[in-house]
């Protein structure tokens, strides 16, 4: 594997805000990085939003909500083809782009498929989604209200400034049913 397709190794350790008594003014800089400076965030500000999301998998919503979809489309005379109601739904309304806790996977590398824990067998879920880029040209209904400004500048980073294996999404999931339980990575 080309080195810029590969994923950092991650490490989840799970503490309480109790246990955080020594906070760093200043995070201390890896001492080596094996792929280079993708991995290394930019300082930035965490302003984090309460959204919701839905799945990104027109087969986990069913026939009817596409359908009613299409029909809004064609009656509100919103400019959306409502041949092409499924792709402004993934860029629009389902999954958020960006870093986020939680949420839904916005499929594309792959189709969804199980993921078990490799311990219990239990289906994990999304922990944390570590993204490439907070917005791209197709989601812009995301960009949050400050930024909307910068949102034809692609020049202008507003995020970490991390870069997974050439633009993808690093997402890592948990079993729910013990955090002693290994966790999984996925690349999409």
């Amino acid at each position: 594997m080309d080195n810029a397709d590969a994923m950092p190794e991650t490490a989840l350790v799970w503490r309480t805000a109790a246990d955080v008594t020594d906070i760093l003014n200043t995070p201390p800089i890896p001492a080596a990085v094996e792929y280079g400076y993708d991995y290394i965030p930019l300082p930035c500000t965490l302003e984090p939003e309460r959204i919701i999301e839905y799945p990104s998998d027109f087969k986990e919503l069913g026939g009817e909500p596409l359908e009613q979809m299409r029909q809004w489309a064609s009656q509100q005379h919103t400019g959306i083809d409502p041949d092409d109601i499924e792709r402004w739904y993934i860029d629009n309304i389902c999954v958020a782009p960006g870093w986020k806790v939680g949420g839904h996977i916005r499929w594309g590398t792959t189709d969804p498929f199980p993921q078990p824990c490799p311990t219990c067998g239990s289906e994990t879920e999304p922990l944390l989604t570590v993204a490439s880029c907070e917005w791209d040209a197709g989601t812009h209904s995301w960009i949050p209200y400050e930024d909307q400004a910068l949102a034809d500048d692609y020049s202008t980073t507003t995020g970490p400034d991390v870069t997974i294996a050439r633009g993808y999404n690093m997402i890592l999931r948990v079993c729910p049913t013990s955090p002693d339980h290994p966790h999984i990575q996925l690349m999409q």
